[in-house]
This record gives structure tokens, sequence and C-alpha cells, in this order.
């Protein structure tokens, strides 16, 4: 089993890796992002917040942001290896599907750790610092499950779709109000009960909300309990995977 783990995550890792384009277009984004919103919107957050630095806040969402789009389209694989015939001769394996979905879950989660990472490194060029050791550790954890979340939906989805396009159009219109409803570019506080009551069935939100109480301090429901539900999230989503790996047809 873990030899078949290894060899799915090491395949997709070495995807990755020889795609410079991939490497470096994925970071485009969170980057834009980090450096539009914190520039346009630094002085008037610090002027409400009573001279906090936006940057502080924004960082760890702009971290998450970079893990959510990597993971979730980590899911186009699966529809690329249906469409060359790789997916065919995998599934009629001696192994079981419930290992192919664990490789490939862990493949994508790794790929979005390693995106997180990069981000987290370059905010720094703006002035954002993680305090200590510890609070690097803690939020690794959060960066590691949100990865694994994310890929999972992914695969789930590719897993029941054979069109690349439908994929895209899916997650598109899935995962841009994941995003921009979590709570990574602006504080949950004093928004709209409607707008606040879908940021609080958003999984992301306790994503966001971990890990900028991890490195920043900055944590609105508490760490422990944002650790507990992307991580109960994260189980039960790669379970729904595995049961639907099962049963699809190549």
């Amino acid at each position: 089993m873990i030899e078949v783990i290894y060899a799915l995550c090491l395949r997709q890792l070495k995807h990755y890796w020889r795609s410079k384009a991939r490497l470096i277009g994925t970071l485009g984004q969170p980057m834009l992002f980090l450096i539009a919103f914190g520039f346009g919107f630094g002085p008037m957050y610090s002027k409400v917040s009573g001279g906090a630095n936006y940057i502080d806040f924004l960082a760890p969402g702009i971290v998450t942001m970079g893990i959510l789009f990597t993971a979730v389209f980590s899911g186009l694989e699966v529809i690329w290896d249906r469409q060359f015939g790789f997916l065919k001769e995998t599934l009629v394996a001696p192994i079981s599907r419930t290992e192919i979905m664990i490789g490939k879950t862990f493949g994508g989660a790794t790929i979005a750790i390693i995106q997180g990472l990069i981000i987290l490194i370059l905010t720094s060029i703006l002035g954002f610092r993680v305090p200590n050791i510890t609070s690097l550790v803690i939020g690794l954890i959060f960066m590691f499950l949100i990865a694994i979340f994310f890929t999972g939906i992914g695969l789930t989805i590719a897993s029941q779709m054979k069109d690349m396009q439908g994929f895209q159009m899916i997650l598109n219109f899935l995962i841009m109000p994941i995003f921009f409803l979590s709570g990574a570019l602006f504080p949950l506080e004093n928004l709209p009960p409607a707008i606040y009551f879908i940021s609080r069935i958003d999984p992301l939100t306790y994503g966001v909300d971990g890990l900028r109480g991890a490195i920043t301090g900055i944590s609105t429901f508490g760490v422990s309990s944002d650790l507990a539900l992307i991580g109960s999230l994260s189980v039960i989503i790669c379970l729904i995977g595995a049961v639907l790996f099962s049963r699809m047809e190549a």
C-alpha cells in the first residue's frame, strides 16, 4: 500500500517539477492579490482597525488562496489520465482504488503545500513575519489539512466527470465564492447576517481563520475549534472520495 501511494504521489510531483510554467503561473494570481489588496486597502484597514497592519491580516489568506487553487485543480490530472488511457491502466491494476485515491490526494496536497510555502516566503518581501517556530508548525498543520480537504474535493468531482471544460467551469463556480466569503481578504465581524451565515458554512473559513490564528494570533473562532472542524471535514471528504473512486469507470 505504501509503495502504491508513494509511486502515485511521486508521479504528480515529477509532473509539477517538470512544468516550470505551471509552477510560476500558479504564483501569479496570489501575489497579484497580495500586492494589490495589501497596498490598496492597507491604509483603509489601518485606519478602521486602530493602526493594525493589513499585510499581517492578508498574508495568511493569500497563502490559503495559493493552496486552495493548486489543490482543487489537481483533479484535472484524473481527467487527463482518463483521456489518455493511463487511468484505465491504473484502475485495472491489482491495487485498491482507495490506495489510488490516497496516493493522488497526497500528491496533490503536497504540491499545494509547496505552493503555499513559496507564497509564505514571498510575503516576507512585504514585511510579513511568522513570530516563532511553534506558530510555523501549527500553521503547517493547517496548510496540510486545507490542502487535503480541497484536493479531496477536486478529485471527488473529477472522478464523476469526463469533460475537462465542464470540470473547470464547475470549479470556477464553486471556488471563487468559497475563497471570497472565507474571510481571507476581510474580517468577518459586522458583516450582513446573510453573508455571515454563508461564511460560517464555508469550510475554507475555518482553514483561513485557523492559519491566521496560528501564525499571527488573529482568530475569530479559536485555533482549536478551527483545527477540529477542518480536520473532520478532511477525513469526511476523503471517505466520500474513496467511495466514489471505488465506483468509478475509466
